[in-house]
């Protein structure tokens, strides 16, 4: 497999009576017409500036509401979320905190409004946006653009993982 491509772990994706339930809904928002969704503008700018190509992570309809997955894209393991409500959003899956490959498997939230995840080995939790650790502002996440592309999850690839 080359690096650009992406595999999801086959544990990670929904059952096929979740896949069958949510054929058919329609959805909203950012994340959901093809564009990129982790936060701000500023934080979509710098994003589209060091991001050049979009790599195909696994089918929307594969990942639960309320849950990750982990992909190998460009061959660096990102935790890909999506919320409630659809949206779509990626961090890498490293937990700074344990150095464990975890973060797909934690529990996504909210914190004053700002959504999140936090990690299942020791609970800080993470701006999904910025990848920011609201627990410790000084350490942070590198957070990947994600979009919807049809019924596909695509993620985009930094320049530095393209070979």
């Amino acid at each position: 497999m080359s690096t650009t491509e992406a595999t999801l772990a086959p544990e990670a994706r929904a059952p096929q009576s979740a896949r069958t339930a949510q054929n058919g809904t329609s959805h909203h928002g950012s994340s959901h017409n093809g564009t990129s969704h982790n936060g701000s503008s500023q934080h979509a700018a710098a994003q589209t500036r060091t991001e050049r190509r979009w790599v195909d992570v696994c089918a929307y309809a594969d990942i639960i509401p309320e849950r990750g997955v982990c992909a190998m894209v460009g061959g660096t393991q990102v935790a890909v979320f999506r919320t409630f409500d659809g949206d779509l959003y990626a961090l890498s899956n490293l937990d700074p905190f344990s150095g464990a490959h975890v973060l797909s498997r934690g529990i996504l939230g909210t914190r004053d409004g700002v959504p999140t995840v936090a990690s299942p080995m020791y609970k800080q939790v993470f701006d999904l946006r910025t990848g920011v650790c609201l627990d410790d502002p000084r350490v942070a996440l590198p957070a990947y653009g994600v979009r919807r592309a049809g019924g596909r999850v695509e993620v985009a690839v930094p320049d530095e993982h393209r070979r």
